[in-house]
């Protein structure tokens, strides 16, 4: 699954990456964020219609389908399996036209070991951004405004052979090349969609042990990302999901 993620790159760096033709000055507010949690706002990319430019705007972390009636069910739809989405009442709608890109540098897994649970980062091996696939909603039944509650979700796969060293599963990482076939809702071709949510491949990603500071999600900052002294990288392989926030 993935559950916590980092985006630390610059403005610039996301709009170069996402946004062609766009200098990123938009994003004024924009912060390196180091532990990235559910029910948080995310920055999303989509394509709002068919022939409209991308665009990238902040959702919350936990689809809430346009029927529900509570915006808490999102709390249990942070992830999709990309297998089943199709079939799932709570994500077909989408996965047919209302497909997104989250952008990260870095996700995190975890491992049981000896001495409590340790993250690691995964996070490419050529520096760029990680492009997640994933699935995006309005609700207009939980907004306490007149504005729909946009809220989004990370399609999981298998985990290639690299990533499953740690966790079975992994988010579906997008070759640059699928983005746009990806961002278009004018896509309903479901078997060709289905294809390019397979595991990444197997020599994009790296990953390293960080600080167990990163287990509680009020945790910021750059020193989460240093490794604990004196661990192997991997001690020893019982998988475990994330702490509980």
């Amino acid at each position: 699954m993935c559950g916590r993620f980092n985006l630390r790159s610059s403005a610039s760096s996301i709009a170069q990456q996402f946004l062609p033709g766009v200098d990123g000055s938009f994003l004024s507010d924009f912060a390196p964020r180091y532990n990235i949690a559910p029910t948080q706002s995310i920055y999303c990319v989509l394509r709002p219609a068919v022939g409209a430019s991308r665009q990238m705007s902040l959702f919350r972390w936990g689809l809430v389908p346009s029927w529900a009636e509570s915006a808490g069910i999102g709390n249990n739809m942070i992830n999709a399996r990309s297998e089943t989405a199709i079939e799932k009442p709570a994500f077909r709608a989408a996965m047919k036209s209302r497909r997104c890109v989250i952008p990260a540098d870095g996700y995190y897994e975890w491992l049981a070991t000896s001495e409590g649970k340790q993250p690691y980062e995964f996070s490419r091996q050529d520096g760029r951004l990680l492009a997640f696939a994933g699935l995006w909603e309005q609700n207009k039944r939980v907004s306490p405004n007149d504005h729909p509650l946009l809220t989004c979700t990370i399609l999981t796969t298998s985990a290639n052979s690299f990533a499953s060293r740690i966790h079975d599963r992994m988010p579906v990482i997008l070759a640059d090349e699928d983005i746009d076939t990806w961002l278009d809702p004018g896509m309903k071709n479901a078997e060709a969609v289905r294809q390019l949510m397979s595991p990444a491949e197997e020599d994009i990603l790296q990953v390293k042990p960080v600080s167990k500071r990163l287990n509680y999600v009020q945790n910021q900052g750059p020193d989460l990302l240093q490794p604990p002294e004196q661990l192997d990288l991997f001690e020893p392989l019982d998988s475990s999901p994330e702490p509980s926030d």
